[in-house]
């Protein structure tokens, strides 16, 4: 199993790879010690130009500090939900998250390699899918030589588990 008791898991609770968990705290930090400082510097200076009601910069860095806050605030609350996925401990016999599954499409016949992801690694151009996503859900649970279905743009789509790792 992933994680100890699946009793824990709420709706609030994030999966991540120990990796995913590094990034969040990694961008968190960068967003706390840097563009903070970044921004309210850019304030600053909106302000000296006078008045505000015609100032474009401050609008600006305004907008920017918003958007910075709602991060940290977004990030803290992901960090804190966040229950790490132990991939070295998952099955090999079940698709779960962290695992590296080999697929092949029913129609094309074409084999591809994925990696099934917590939500916030998610990066499908890297082979990292979603639990979430219509596929990552499909592949949940699956086992080698399974065939699973999945409700793509085009229509439904086949494919075959061929291996997982």
């Amino acid at each position: 199993m992933p994680y100890k008791d699946d009793s824990l898991i709420t709706e609030d609770v994030l999966l991540v790879t120990k990796d995913g968990l590094k990034k969040l705290e990694d961008e968190l930090d960068n967003l706390k010690n840097v563009r903070r400082k970044e921004v309210a510097q850019r304030l600053k200076e909106a302000i000296s130009y006078g008045d505000l009601s015609e100032n474009s910069e401050y609008e600006e860095a305004k907008n920017e500090q918003a958007f910075v806050e709602g991060r940290i605030l977004e990030l803290e609350h992901m960090i804190k939900n966040a229950k790490v996925v132990d991939e070295k401990h998952h099955s090999k016999k079940v698709v779960e998250i962290g695992t590296h599954v080999t697929v092949k499409s029913g129609k094309k016949k074409e084999e591809f390699k994925i990696t099934i992801v917590g939500a916030t690694e998610a990066d499908p151009f890297n082979n990292r899918i979603s639990n979430e996503s219509p596929m990552g859900q499909a592949l949940m649970g699956a086992k080698k030589g399974d065939i699973i279905e999945v409700m793509a743009p085009g229509g439904k789509e086949s494919y075959e588990v061929l291996n997982l790792a």
